[in-house]
């Protein structure tokens, strides 16, 4: 064993390890990292050969978090771990992204790259770790890689970029991004922001660029010390002859379909594939099924340079627009009759159907994720029916995509939910139609169906997905990109905000060598198109709806001293039960800030006024002077205890139920269960004892004179301690003279 061990310091000080050789050296790759307390594990393993028919890349990423990591235990009844969660995909998905554009394009071995948390303390992000550690594992592999890239948050606090924030630091930031790149190049960019402006957004790129060239180097010279050798593979052959006759025969062809700029997305597929079918036809038919594989591959690369030169040579896009030109938008709100909120967003031949619905507490999704505890109260889930394509296929489940997507949309709006909206909110977005960024589409039609469902939003939000074709010499930026520009073009870059700045981003870079300067050209064109999309937007709903639908459930939430939550409760739930069967309302109550948050739910108001009036009964103070009408509850002979206060009782003596003297309490006529009205006439602060007065709400009798109140006679000084001592030493003490017979 001869691990080898790399440390690299963030700019604040702290210091990350890489280190291999020690762990999982089966693998072909595997490296072991850790900062502070978290530690994770990165190995990659890649086929020697290259599945039969398959000429794409198969890499698989996958990220896993052990909730022994933390000292816990996982839930449910298995007590293992299961299905990765929301999170664990959408790290996976980050680091997928930056890692799948650098392996050679001749390069189809199945490849598995894993990526496993062991140890954390919820100090530092294991998000922002994950990238590293996969690329250390490529680049101490013989599998071929262009990399090596790394990967890291980036957050803005009190106006300073932080390299990686700890928890307590995030909290308090207003742009948060993850950042992947080469020692070059920007490749991924995902993350949110608070209305932030263009330029700041580029300098926090800027600065995480610089970081993660560091350790990028640090890789290097790990994999230098280890002498690494990539293998050598051979997973396609070649005629190029062949690729030469299709570009020949089909280019001017496709080139015409391309210059046509027709809208029709069915119409140019199918205009594109007619024109390869023609060319696999004119072979020979003895050569004709050996052929056909590598005919459909030269003919992509046709069509993708065709597509790239008719933009870049004279400016026409696939379907006929401008570069800065968005396609033509319709919506529509309150388009459902049920939904507490609905909208249509339709942009070209990308169509989003959102609703909103609006919950009590009950509602609240519960996070239970090894580093993640809580409750989430804003949701926003994104379905892609394969219907949405024209795809005769059968769904199976939410994919990586949907999720991916979705979280982007949930960004993009959380922030601009108002402050302490007391409903758990909940939008869905299927996708009714697709060619394009259906992603902006949901953040759109979300927007449209949080406003129709009576949301008072702080401002609209709109998204626009802003695309690159570049040849080295030339370049354009595509607003509002086709599915197909997508595919064939170098960026994927989406934003989304207000008028007032950004409140989401996300890109994908497929070329190398982009610039800030192009950086900057497609954030300031896609301002422009989100500015548009938003005046769309107020012209179809100019403010929230004033007043909720009427199935909507009203919410009316108070606050209480901590110590009273358990007399709300009652035992075992006893109060608060009673409080929801009488009144006919859902009441939640919860521990915030020190204070008791309650929240009552119903779909009138006389429920909620008549739960509200029994808690404001329970958890009001007593106050002398006060009225109260109470119910005996038990007779002594001295007097009654009386109950005028849900969970609070008080004596009232036999000489304050009357002005007149009475011999004993048969003589009151009172009995338990009896409601009496009486007056709080005093509240022992040492005791907390009340005293209760039936006489001080009745008319004084005419000449009545009050007998002063006897004073008690002190104890003596020393107390059971100096008559203890006089017992011992046979002193008695003075003798209460005797009773008279």
């Amino acid at each position: 064993m001869n691990p080898i061990k790399k440390t690299i310091t963030l700019p604040d000080g702290r210091e990350i390890t890489l280190e291999t050789g020690k762990l999982a050296k089966q693998a072909d790759g595997a490296v072991e990292l850790r900062m502070g307390n978290t530690m994770l594990l990165a190995t990659v393993v890649s086929a020697k050969e290259a599945g039969e028919g398959v000429d794409f890349m198969p890499l698989t990423v996958e990220y896993k978090e052990k909730f022994s990591s933390n000292g816990r235990f996982p839930g449910g009844f298995l007590k293992r771990e299961g299905r990765a969660s929301d999170y664990e995909i959408l790290t996976a998905r980050l680091v997928d992204r930056v890692l799948r554009p650098l392996f050679p394009d001749n390069y189809h071995a199945d490849t598995i790259v894993q990526v496993t948390m062991y140890s954390a303390d919820g100090v530092d992000f294991p998000d922002a770790l994950a990238g590293l550690a996969a690329s250390a594992a490529l680049t101490v592999s013989d599998i071929p890689f262009q990399g090596p890239i790394s990967e890291v948050r980036v957050a803005r606090i009190d106006g300073q970029f932080v390299i990686n924030p700890t928890a307590d630091q995030l909290d308090k930031a207003d742009l948060e991004l993850m950042v992947g790149a080469t020692y070059d190049n920007i490749m991924m960019v995902e993350g949110e922001m608070k209305e932030v402006s263009e330029q700041v957004l580029l300098e926090a790129l800027k600065t995480a660029h610089e970081a993660i060239k560091v350790q990028c180097v640090a890789q290097e010279e790990l994999a230098k010390e280890l002498g690494v050798v990539k293998r050598e593979y051979c997973h396609e052959v070649n005629d190029e002859d062949l690729r030469k006759d299709v570009r020949e025969k089909c280019y001017d062809k496709v080139y015409a379909i391309a210059k046509q700029g027709c809208a029709d997305k069915h119409w140019r597929a199918d205009s594109f594939k007619a024109v390869c079918e023609e060319y696999i036809e004119s072979l020979p038919e003895e050569e004709r099924d050996e052929k056909t594989p590598l005919v459909k591959r030269y003919y992509h690369d046709v069509e993708k340079e065709a597509m790239r030169r008719c933009v870049l040579d004279e400016g026409i896009r696939l379907d006929g627009r401008k570069t800065t030109e968005i396609r033509p938008i319709w919506c529509e709100v309150d388009y459902l009759p049920g939904p507490h909120g609905s909208a249509v967003f339709t942009r070209g031949e990308t169509q989003s159907l959102a609703t909103v619905t609006l919950g009590t507490k009950l509602d609240e999704k519960i996070v239970d994720e090894v580093l993640n505890q809580g409750h989430e109260r804003f949701l926003l889930h994104y379905n892609f029916p394969p219907f949405s394509t024209g795809e005769a296929r059968a769904p199976r489940g939410t994919s990586r995509r949907e999720i991916g997507h979705g979280n982007l949309a949930h960004r993009a709006l959380k922030s601009m939910l108002p402050d302490g909206f007391p409903y758990v909110t909940r939008v869905v977005s299927d996708i009714l139609e697709s060619n394009g960024s259906s992603s902006m589409a949901t953040v759109c039609a979300g927007t449209l169906a949080l406003l129709d469902a009576g949301v008072q939003m702080k401002r609209p939000v709109a998204g626009i997905a802003m695309g690159l074709i570049s040849d080295g010499q030339k370049w354009a930026v595509l607003s509002d990109i086709l599915g197909d520009e997508d595919h064939l073009g170098d960026m994927d870059f989406k934003v989304t905000g207000t008028t007032d700045g950004i409140t989401a981003t996300q890109m994908d870079i497929k070329c190398d060598g982009l610039s800030y300067e192009i950086l900057e050209k497609a954030l300031m064109q896609a301002r422009d198109g989100r500015l548009h999309i938003l005046n769309i937007i107020n012209e179809t709903i100019p403010a929230a709806r004033e007043d909720y639908k009427p199935n909507v459930p009203r919410i009316v939430t108070m606050t209480i001293p901590k110590e009273l939550i358990g007399a709300v409760i009652g035992p075992g739930g006893k109060v608060i039960q009673g409080i929801q069967e009488e009144s006919g309302a859902t009441v939640s109550i919860d521990e915030i800030d020190q204070q008791g948050y309650i929240e009552v739910a119903a779909p009138n108001k006389d429920a909620i006024d008549r739960a509200l009036s029994m808690i404001r009964a329970i958890v009001a103070q007593p106050e002398e002077g006060e009225v109260y009408t109470g119910k005996v509850m038990t007779i002594q002979d001295f007097g009654a205890f009386v109950q005028f206060m849900p969970n609070r009782d008080g004596l009232l003596h036999i000489s304050e139920i009357s002005w007149d003297r009475l011999p004993d309490m048969e003589a009151s006529g009172l009995k338990e269960g009896d409601e009496v009205t009486v007056k709080l006439i005093e509240i022992d602060k040492k005791t907390g004892k009340y005293r209760l007065s039936m006489r001080a709400l009745q008319p004084k009798p005419e000449g009545w004179v009050e007998r002063p109140r006897e004073p008690r006679r002190p104890r003596p000084e020393g107390g059971d301690g100096e008559r203890r001592e006089r017992r011992d030493r046979g002193d008695r003490g003075p003798r209460s003279p005797r009773r008279p017979q």
